[in-house]
């Protein structure tokens, strides 16, 4: 939202917003930052009708109050802009981001759990209405960049990086007694409070291990994390010549938005420039799979195949919201995910959003 305001004079606006949250945020920055039409849909009505009145010339009210829970988003989403950021926590977008395909327009990818719920379904579907996807995530960004310098037949490797969350140098014993507040100060990225949780326990990066094979049709073993706690080197990609491709820059999200809406140019940015003499060093570091035990079981699931992913994705995000409830301890995200996983009998992926 900042940077498409910052970029206004280079012809960037909004169209829509839908917003699956209580808040009023959305419509804050849309009537005080936007100074054309601009349709806020919310999941509560009264909000929308706010909206309307405050612009005066987006949606009739009569055509607002229709708007209620997924048709806000749906609306949004279907609606006729250029690009479509598809940014919904959790399962919940993926309605929301297939309806966008409709328009066969480019769609900025920042929601994980699409693909690794429906990951098949999902580009099935876009390959199929002609959709352009764009990932937002600033590793699969980095390895889309990073891809460009070979054939994929000369691909070894792709590589994501992991800040190791701020449990990265704590002692088993130490995690088990981690609080929700504990885990939610992560060392650098401010993001929502599952993502955060996610990126303590490892999760985010099997789950984006799963989104990586999906995205870009890499194999299940030509897939690796490698703990990175700089946050500066955000995706490599290994040739058969034993050359390294990677993307480099401080971690700021307006990067991985600038390049999805601008590709393929490079639209200017504000984001601190990267100084790798001030900076002095780089480390590197395996992760740890006794401690984080969620990246195995990501990696089991995608091995696995079938519905294991789907199984993992929705476990995982009953689990996070139990710990963030105070409901269970922070390994019990995990085993509650390998439990769920042991229980569930084989099953066939999504074939549909229904």
């Amino acid at each position: 939202m900042d940077w498409a305001r910052a970029q206004a004079a280079l012809g960037v606006g909004l169209q829509a917003i839908g917003e699956a949250t209580t808040s009023d945020r959305a419509f804050e920055q849309a009537v005080t930052c936007y100074d054309r039409a601009t349709q806020v849909l919310k999941t509560q009505p009264a909000l929308a009708l706010r909206a309307v009145v405050a612009n005066n010339r987006a949606l009739s009210l009569a055509r607002c109050a229709e708007l209620t829970a997924d048709l806000a988003v749906l609306d949004a989403a279907a609606r006729t802009a250029d690009i479509v950021i598809a940014g919904i926590s959790g399962i919940a977008g993926l309605e929301a981001t297939v309806a966008a395909f409709g328009a066969g327009r480019r769609i900025g990818v920042a929601n994980k759990e699409c693909l690794v719920a429906a990951g098949g379904f999902f580009m099935a579907e876009a390959a199929r209405t002609g959709a352009e996807l764009f990932p937002v995530d600033s590793e699969h960004n980095a390895v889309f960049q990073a891809l460009s310098a070979g054939p994929r037949t000369a691909v070894e490797q792709v590589v994501i990086t992991a800040s190791g969350g701020p449990f990265r140098t704590a002692s088993r014993e130490a995690i088990a007694r981690a609080t929700p507040a504990d885990a939610l100060k992560h060392p650098n990225w401010s993001m929502g409070a599952k993502i955060t949780i996610d990126s303590a326990t490892l999760m985010n990066k099997g789950l984006e291990l799963i989104e990586a094979h999906h995205l870009f049709a890499v194999p299940p073993e030509q897939l690796e994390v490698v703990v990175h706690p700089e946050s500066i080197v955000h995706g490599m990609v290994s040739y058969v010549d034993g050359s390294v491709v990677a993307v480099l820059a401080m971690p700021d999200m307006a990067l991985p938005i600038a390049h999805c809406l601008g590709y393929p140019d490079r639209l200017p940015t504000a984001c601190r420039r990267l100084d790798l003499a001030t900076l002095g060093r780089l480390t590197f570091e395996p992760p740890d799979v006794e401690r984080f035990p969620c990246l195995r079981l990501a990696r089991e699931a995608l091995a696995a195949g079938g519905a294991a992913t789907t199984i993992l994705n929705a476990a995982n995000e009953v689990a996070v919201a139990a710990f963030l409830d105070g409901r269970i301890g922070f390994f019990g995200i995990a085993a509650a995910v390998e439990e769920t996983l042991s229980r569930s009998q084989e099953g066939r992926a999504p074939a549909s959003v229904a």
